[in-house]
Parts: C-alpha cells; structure tokens; sequence
C-alpha cells in the first residue's frame, strides 16, 4: 500500500503545481488558457469538434474558472 500511497501524493503534487502555475498565468486550468476542449475520440478526425471548456466557459481565463463538481 505504501506504493499507491506515494503514487496518490505525486498526483496530488503535480496537480498543486499545475493549479498555481496556471493561476498566476491567468489561465484556466482545465484547458490551459484555449477556451476549448478536444476529446481524444476526435483527435485525429479531420474535422474534430471543439467544445467550449465547461470550467471557464470558453474565456481560457484563471478568473472565470469554476471547479466543476
């Protein structure tokens, strides 16, 4: 168990970093400041759809940013 417990800290770790990271860029940190998201199903289909990201509602910014529960 020490192994999954070790693994549960890095990812809570890394997403800390990435969170404060994107904070003081001013971007949201769902869709790293693009506004959009592309599901992997639709990466490689030439006309892939984009979704408005549903935390910041398609602004990319920090300040607009919701945690979606």
């Amino acid at each position: 168990m020490g192994l999954l417990n070790k693994f549960t800290e890095w990812r809570e770790k890394r997403y800390k970093e990435h969170f404060s990271k994107m904070k003081e860029e001013n971007k949201c940190p769902d869709c790293f400041g693009k506004g959009f998201i592309i599901y992997p199903a639709n990466v490689y289909a030439f006309h892939a759809d984009h979704f408005h990201c549903p935390g910041c509602k398609g602004s990319g910014l920090f300040n607009d940013w919701s945690p979606l529960e």
